[in-house]
Order: structure tokens, then C-alpha cells, then sequence
């Protein structure tokens, strides 16, 4: 099936010769039960990365030298793109960020949200008009909405990123949503890729879901989640709202979805070859399944590892010592009711991930707070916890 071993890369025959047969054995009989071959994820991200590269190439054509976003070049993010998905693989779904740049004409302005509860989690995008009419090389053919004459105000009255995109000064998650989408599906013909899949939108308020079918009945779905990048660090603003939080469509709300990519990105170059990490990932998710703890938490948990334990200590032959100590650490998490964030106050970060200056020193966010804010929570926690 889809799940079996995948010898040129996955075979615990290419395995040192110290291992226990016994122990061996085991990891063959966990493999097949969890299945844990990880999907044909690569060629997959792949084709999803050229598709992407198509559909914004088509786009730039489209609007160049008008008053929507800019859209940069897509970053791939989440599980699929880390190399572990836990789902099955038809269940996959590859997520990618689009990052928004102003157009000519307009600057974005981010500002800590002080409509939610927790402001350091969310911010609003305030759009603001800049003059394009003075300047070294003012621009003769891009209209300056500052100080339009009046013909030209008559005859671009409606044309402007802050009548379409915007709910009052603040960029709309859900219109620029609805916007791509429309743009995907009057698109989708002159993109390459439309002469080997079919494309179906498939209905969804703050993001571009897309459902890609090969005429053999095998089907991809991509997630297109818009962005605007924090200065130059590696942290956005995203407009995918969390399972247990939908704020208002103008609110968008901080991700380290690109970070964490590139922190698996760099692990997997600095471990040993066959490292087992995202087999551990897999397993662990799995393990987990009705456990009630998100997968955030566990992938949270993981990273913390991956910087305590030498990466030496993650060769194949340790999978089941390895996951043995994520279940303890998230079981001392929840007896403490407290999982530290990775990417505050972390004095282990890899340099190459960049983080706004204020995270050096910021005191971390608890992932398990709402344990902390409620005893009854914590003991339900620990009780499925333990049934495992």
C-alpha cells in the first residue's frame, strides 16, 4: 500500500549493525502499524512550488501597475513542508504562505491589536496612502491618490486598495481572500499545471483552498495563506485563524510558521543521515490521537529536544528513546501546566532564524496557560494523558 517501506530510503536494512534484532524487529512492527513511511512529501511540495511559481508569475502580468498587494514568492510551511505530515496522504494538505507586499502608491503600517485579549498574538495591517507624485523619478503613469486632480479622481474614484481590500483603514483577511480566489479561478487556464489537473476552490473565508485532480482520480489540496512579513524576521502576520480562534477579519494574527520551517530545514542538515526526528514526530502524533493535546504542542516539545539532545543521539536506533522522552517532557509539562513557546527568550536558536529584537528578552508565552487558568482542564488533560 501508499504506507509501506520505502526501501531506497527508509529500510531499517541500511541500519548499523549494532542494533538488537530484537529491537530491530520492534521497529519494523511500528513502522507497518503507524505507518510510519512518510508520505511521498517531497515530490509532492515540489510540484506544489512550481504550481505556485506559475499562478504568481500569471498574477504579476495581471496586476503590476495596479493598487492591489504584491505577492511575493510563496514559502512553504506546516508539517507537509517540514517533512513529517501526520496524516495520511490523501489527508495532506500543503500550506503555503503568500507574503503581501504594499503596492506603488500605499505603505502598511502593523499595530499591535488592543481589541483582543492577548495583543502580542495578533496585530491589524493599517493601510496608509504615500505620495508618488514627488520624489526623484515621479512616476507618470501611476496615479498618486494624495493629491489627484480632479479628472483624475472622477475617473478612479473606486480604484483604490483602501475602498477594495480594506475595512475601514485595515487590510480585510477575508476580502483579500475572496479577491485571490476570484483571481484563481478566472486564471487557472493560463497556468501550465492546467493541462494536468483540474482545479476546484473549495469555499473557505480567509484563505485560497484549492483541490487538484489528475484525470486517474488521485487528488492534491493546497492551502494558500496570505501574509505580511514582521521587518525583515522571519515571523508574519497570517490571516489563518487558529481552530479555537476567529477573530475579526481585520485582525491578523502572528505565526512562526516560516520560522519552525527553517528550523527543520536546519536540523535536517546538521543531523546524522536517517536521523529519526520526524520519524519521532510521526510516531508521537500518532501515539497522541485522541489525547486531546494539539499538535502544535507536540511539534513544540519536539524542538525543545532537538536543541537539548545532541543531534548525534537521534541516529535511527534511538526512535523509540527519543519518543520515550517526548512523552515524559510533555508529561512534565502538564504536571507544571506550563509549555514554554519555542521561539521566546530560546538562548538555543539557530542564527540563521531571524526573530524581532523584542523575543531575545521577552518572557516566553505558555502554550499550556489555559491548564494553568483551570485546574478541572489539567486533570482531564493528565487522565487522557495517562490512558495512553
Amino acid at each position: 500500500g501508499i504506507y509501506e517501506l520505502d526501501n531506497s530510503r527508509d529500510s531499517e536494512s541500511e541500519e548499523s549493525e549494532e542494533e538488537n534484532p530484537a529491537e530491530k524487529n520492534m521497529m519494523w512492527i511500528i513502522s507497518r502499524r503507524f505507518q510510519l513511511s512518510v508520505p511521498k512529501l517531497a515530490s509532492r511540495t515540489r510540484v506544489v512550488q512550481e504550481l505556485l511559481t506559475d499562478l504568481l508569475q500569471v498574477s504579476h502580468g495581471l496586476f503590476s501597475d495596479s493598487f492591489f498587494p504584491v505577492l511575493e514568492p510563496a514559502i512553504g510551511v506546516g508539517s507537509a513542508f517540514e517533512g513529517w505530515s501526520p496524516h495520511k496522504e490523501e489527508d495532506v494538505v500543503y500550506c503555503m504562505f503568500v507574503p503581501l507586499k504594499p503596492p506603488h502608491g500605499y505603505a502598511f503600517h502593523l499595530e499591535p491589536d488592543t481589541l483582543q485579549e492577548m495583543p502580542q498574538t495578533s496585530m491589524r495591517i493599517r493601510v496608509e496612502l504615500v505620495c508618488t507624485c514627488t520624489g526623484e523619478q515621479p512616476d507618470q503613469n501611476m496615479l498618486c491618490f494624495l493629491h489627484p486632480s480632479e479628472e483624475e479622481l472622477n475617473r478612479n474614484q473606486v480604484a483604490s486598495l483602501l475602498h477594495t481590500l480594506c475595512t475601514g483603514p485595515y487590510l480585510d483577511g477575508e476580502k483579500v481572500a475572496l479577491w485571490f480566489q476570484t483571481f484563481v479561478i478566472s486564471a487557472w487556464s493560463a497556468v501550465p499545471q492546467s493541462h494536468r489537473y483540474s482545479m476546484k476552490v473549495i469555499p473557505s473565508c480567509r484563505s485560497c483552498k484549492m483541490k487538484l485532480m489528475k484525470a486517474s482520480g488521485r487528488s492534491l489540496f493546497v492551502e494558500l495563506v496570505f501574509s505580511v512579513q514582521q521587518g525583515d524576521s522571519d515571523i508574519f502576520l497570517s490571516s489563518q485563524p487558529t481552530e479555537d480562534q476567529l477573530p475579526p477579519s481585520t485582525t491578523w494574527l502572528v505565526s512562526y510558521a516560516v520560522a519552525e520551517a527553517k528550523f527543520f530545514r536546519h536540523v535536517s542538515m546538521q543531523a546524522p543521515p536517517q536521523s529519526c526526528h520526524l520519524k519521532c514526530l510521526r510516531l508521537s502524533a500518532r501515539l497522541l490521537e485522541g489525547s486531546g493535546l494539539s499538535s502544535y504542542a507536540l511539534k513544540t516539545t519536539v524542538m525543545h529536544l532537538l536543541t537539548l539532545i545532541p543531534l548525534s543521539e537521534w541516529q535511527h536506533r534511538y526512535l523509540l528513546m527519543r519518543v520515550d522522552d517526548v512523552m515524559h517532557y510533555l508529561r512534565c509539562c502538564l504536571e507544571e501546566k506550563r509549555l514554554k513557546h519555542f521561539f521566546f527568550g530560546n538562548e538555543d536558536m539557530p542564527e540563521e532564524i531571524s526573530l524581532p529584537a523584542a523575543f531575545q528578552g521577552a518572557q516566553p508565552l505558555n502554550l499550556f496557560q489555559h491548564l494553568a487558568q483551570d485546574p478541572a482542564a489539567q486533570t482531564e488533560a493528565l487522565r487522557k494523558f495517562d490512558k495512553l
